[in-house]
């Protein structure tokens, strides 16, 4: 019997190219874009080219990728699996094993700490039942199938966000298995083949936006309210901002020499820092509300407003189906049909993060003094009756 050629030395597993690379027989390291390194054993069944993964570098040598490669060709000339070498010296992680890991490792990085709580319990409803028991190289097409079809129709928004933190859990899981093969998981030339597009099952419905040419008539008949939540509506108007991010804005964000509020990153849906400038109607606001700051705590609004109430204002002074979120969407309309100002400027003022990633590089200022005009200029439209 000829000797086998070994192909690869110890001292070249970590300098190796981007690439597959052959040791001889069916062990290959191969190298992906991100500088990973993982073993593959490469054999064929009934004509088929098969591979399984043996897991990186990090965790087996060279040596042992050989010996692992050669304790299954011996199980092939068997007759047997070669899979069935991997599951006597280490059993693979069931999926709901990789999905509690994964998402404790994530949980760290996530602003909502509801998100841990969600991601397990929406696993736990519509996943496990189906591959929670599997290891994660067992999981195919058909698994996928059979946990969304029930609810792709019905709940197509939960259905949507199963599959997508199945798709990450699966990818956690490969990465640390050292496995080089397609998540059966994703959507784009995946899923998209099988399952109608999210969008097309349950069309996205907008928040309600009151029209612009409304909201003068709108903030005259909040000025005359004293209440909190009138405050809070007025100013979210004023500065085209999130609910949140007025409900909770404390004193030390306001620099009332400099007219300028910043809002933390921790606050902020982009989880960035934004300044928002002030016009004359929000100094108004904020002298008004000097008198009742209370000593115990430095929410501007007195105390915790809900969105409810905040809801419930606009709607008294408006029409029932209005919303506060809507009101972003009022501004951009007037920014548009009613101003010369460049659109990223609205946008910027918006808080809103650039799509293109090219483009988010360069643009390095946040428009400040830009949108100050602006923004003095939606004051002034605001307060025309």
């Amino acid at each position: 019997m000829a000797r086998e050629v070994k192909k690869l030395k110890a001292i070249q597993i970590n300098t190796l190219p981007k690439g597959t690379h052959s040791d001889g027989g069916n062990l290959f390291l191969r190298v992906r874009e991100s500088g990973s390194r993982s073993w593959v054993f490469r054999y064929k069944h009934d004509g088929r080219a098969i591979e399984i993964g043996l897991g990186s570098t990090y965790n087996r040598s060279l040596a042992e990728a050989r010996e692992v490669t050669s304790d299954m060709r011996r199980a092939i000339s068997r007759g047997h699996s070669p899979k069935e070498v991997l599951r006597k010296e280490k059993p693979n992680k069931t999926f709901s094993e990789y999905a509690l890991e994964c998402i404790e490792y994530k949980k760290s990085g996530w602003r909502n700490k509801k998100h841990a709580n969600q991601w397990t319990n929406t696993l736990k409803q519509y996943a496990f039942p189906f591959i929670g028991n599997k290891p994660i190289t067992d999981i195919g097409i058909d698994d996928l199938k059979a946990v969304l079809n029930p609810i792709w129709q019905s709940k197509t928004e939960t259905a949507s966000r199963v599959r997508q933190r199945i798709e990450v859990v699966i990818d956690y899981a490969l990465l640390h298995e050292g496995i080089d093969k397609s998540n059966p998981a994703r959507w784009k030339g995946c899923l998209d083949h099988i399952f109608a597009a999210p969008k097309k099952v349950t069309p996205v419905k907008h928040f309600n936006a009151i029209p612009y040419t409304q909201l003068p008539e709108i903030m005259k008949a909040l000025r005359v309210k004293t209440s909190m939540s009138a405050y809070c509506v007025r100013w979210i108007v004023l500065t085209a901002c999130r609910s949140s991010e007025a409900r909770k804005m404390k004193w030390h964000e306001i620099d009332l020499a400099s007219k300028i509020w910043t809002i933390p990153s921790e606050r902020m849906k982009s989880g960035r820092k934004h300044r928002v400038p002030l016009n004359d109607e929000c100094t108004e606001i904020l002298s008004m509300l000097c008198q009742f700051k209370p000593e115990n705590h430095d929410l501007v609004f007195a105390k915790a407003l809900s969105d409810v109430a905040v809801s419930k204002t606009l709607k008294n002074v408006s029409y029932s189906e209005a919303t506060v979120h809507g009101l972003r969407s009022s501004f951009r309309d007037w920014c548009g049909d009613k101003t010369n100002f460049p659109r990223e400027v609205s946008e910027a003022a918006l808080a809103h993060v650039i799509p293109n990633h090219t483009e988010a590089a360069y643009m390095r200022s946040d428009l400040f003094e830009k949108r100050r005009k602006l923004m003095a200029e939606w004051g002034k439209y605001l307060n025309q009756i």
